[in-house]
């Protein structure tokens, strides 16, 4: 079977753990520190790997006390990593602080990860031409990702961006996307302050792409297309821990999902066990479960979970 190919950053998350996030100029105690290995582009190259499909992640980390670390824990969860760049300099951060009830507010500092960039890639063209899919997220430099959904366009190659963290991007960009994968803020911030789901789905459609997946926290997702298609996964009930990284585990599963035969609507479902169950454990790639334990979710959780769909998709 075809690899899924994650293009993307790799970060060193710093993750402090509070009794709530602090305002802006207040100082307070944390109750606990961790080193994580982190960044979109890794987490989502993790929960595809830690399913049990094959993944290839195309990145860069820093020559510094990180770097070594990021790339030998990726290879530890079954991440092909030998395409990895190391450069000079820091690697990818994060900082993290995640409050009492499983929030998180999180600052990235991009280190490596400026060093992804189109000339790089050009170097991986047959790495990018053999995927089943590209991921891609925007932690690393958006001509980047301008140019591998372009280039990926061309070869006929699916391509899943993750709008993370929201910029703006080229509309040219945006009607060449197999699907587009917002949460709920950064779904308004496209789809210019759209009071509701389906004004968003609207103005995002407007741009041309195929498929919407509205990620709403706890709500589970809408998941559409452009002919008008639609179903809802609705969140499974969990004790959350960590909210970090469980919308890279949606998004892992659900491309493993699709390249495994499975429908769109069995597909979100198959996701929705997998980021519930990553919210339930502290850190990013840490939480990220296997196809062992997402399928044992889904045969307890099968009558507690909803899933509404449009006959036709």
């Amino acid at each position: 079977m075809k690899p899924i190919v994650v293009v993307g950053s790799i970060n060193m998350d710093l993750v402090s753990r509070t009794e709530r996030i602090p305002h802006a100029g207040e100082t307070i105690l944390g109750a606990d520190f961790q080193l994580h290995s982190g960044g979109k582009g890794a987490n989502q190259a993790a929960a595809v790997a830690r399913i049990g499909h094959p993944s290839i992640l195309l990145g860069a980390t820093g020559n510094d006390i990180f770097g070594e670390q990021l790339r030998r824990t990726l290879a530890g969860y079954g991440v092909q990593t030998e395409h990895i760049a190391s450069v000079p300099g820091a690697s990818g951060t994060a900082s993290i602080v995640v409050d009492a009830r499983g929030e998180n507010t999180i600052i990235v500092t991009p280190g490596a990860n400026l060093a992804v960039t189109q000339e790089y890639l050009q170097g991986k063209i047959d790495v990018l031409r053999g995927a089943g899919m590209v991921l891609v997220q925007l932690e690393i430099p958006i001509e980047t990702v301008a140019w591998l959904v372009e280039c990926c366009d061309k070869m006929g190659v699916p391509v899943m961006l993750d709008p993370a963290p929201a910029c703006k991007l080229p509309e040219a960009l945006l009607a060449k996307l197999t699907w587009f994968t917002p949460n709920e803020t950064e779904a308004g911030f496209y789809a210019d302050g759209a009071e509701n789901a389906d004004e968003a789905l609207s103005r995002l459609f407007a741009f041309g792409m195929e498929h919407v997946i509205l990620k709403q926290s706890s709500k589970g997702a809408l998941i559409a297309s452009h002919s008008g298609e639609r179903c809802y996964a609705d969140a499974f009930k969990v004790d959350a821990v960590d909210s970090t990284a469980a919308g890279d585990a949606f998004n892992g599963a659900f491309a493993v999902a699709l390249m495994r035969g499975m429908s769109v609507h069995e597909s979100a479902r198959f996701a929705a066990a997998a980021a519930a169950i990553s919210v339930t454990r502290a850190g990013a790639q840490p939480s990220l479960a296997t196809e062992e334990e997402t399928q044992a979710f889904l045969s307890v959780h099968t009558d507690m979970h909803s899933l509404r769909q449009n006959p036709s998709f």
